[in-house]
This record gives structure tokens, C-alpha cells and sequence, in this order.
């Protein structure tokens, strides 16, 4: 059912804890199944993000795809982060079933609410992002999973 990349991020997540004093703090959920996601950012003078850290609590693909999103964005630029979507976080994983879609979902999301968050501390924009959704439902997955 779960590749063993997902059982080895489940396992063994990389990047759990909280980072004091973030530069951005993301954090999302789905109110149906009950995951909740939150992204901790330290990011340098010149965009680069240093250090993440995130919590999750949720089933084992939701850890591990927020583990492997943590893997994805460490050392990338803001810019190179944005572009981090739901389907590379789920190909680096090597898949998942597609019940459970909706875990890397709220993985992009709560890099994007992270990055908001860092965002509106600063007063700067982010080419390209969107507010993001705090409620990631069923809905938002794309038919072609």
C-alpha cells in the first residue's frame, strides 16, 4: 500500500520540532479527516530558507509528506520553495494510494502558509502566491490522481 519511502519518512521523519522565533509558521489542516500541518521557516537575508522544522498530527502519510516537504524546501530560495507542488512532494515519495492525496495537499499548502506568514512579517511580496487555504477538503484534489 505505502511505498518504502513513505514507511521510511513515516518511520523516521526528518525535520520534526518547532523553530523559535520563525521567520514564517504555516499551519493548515482538513477538518474531514482531522490531519493538522504546521511548517516552522528560518530564512537568511537573502531568501534562502536555513533551517525547517514542522509538527503534524495526522496519519503516517501525513508525517511523512511532511517530512519529505521539509527535505524538498531546506536551503531552497523562497522563490524555488513556492514552486514545491503537491505532485513533487508525492513522486518524491515514490506515490501515494490515492485516498490519501489529500496528506501532500496539505503539505504544499502549509509551505505556502509559511511563506505567506514570513511574507506579511516582512511587508514584501512573493511573485506568485496566493493566500493560502487554513481547510484543505477533498475538493481541491485534481481528477487525474
Amino acid at each position: 500500500m505505502y511505498s518504502d519511502k513513505v514507511m521510511d519518512h513515516f518511520q523516521n521523519p526528518r525535520n520534526v520540532g518547532e523553530i523559535q522565533n520563525a521567520s514564517g509558521v504555516g499551519t493548515v489542516g482538513n477538518a474531514k479527516c482531522g490531519d493538522i500541518m504546521r511548517i516552522y521557516f528560518d530564512i537568511d537575508d537573502n531568501q534562502i530558507i536555513k533551517d525547517v522544522k514542522f509538527k503534524t498530527f495526522g496519519c503516517g502519510a501525513a508525517v511523512a509528506t511532511s517530512s519529505m516537504a521539509t527535505e524538498l524546501v531546506k536551503g531552497k530560495s523562497v522563490q524555488e520553495a513556492l514552486e514545491i507542488t503537491n505532485k513533487a512532494v508525492m513522486e518524491a515519495l515514490d506515490g501515494l494510494p490515492p485516498v490519501k492525496v489529500h496528506c501532500s495537499l496539505l503539505a504544499e499548502e502549509a509551505i505556502h502558509a509559511a511563506l505567506w506568514d514570513y511574507a506579511e512579517k516582512n511587508g514584501i511580496k512573493i511573485e506568485g502566491l496566493k493566500k493560502p487555504k487554513s481547510d484543505i477538503g477533498e475538493e481541491e484534489i485534481e481528477e487525474d490522481y
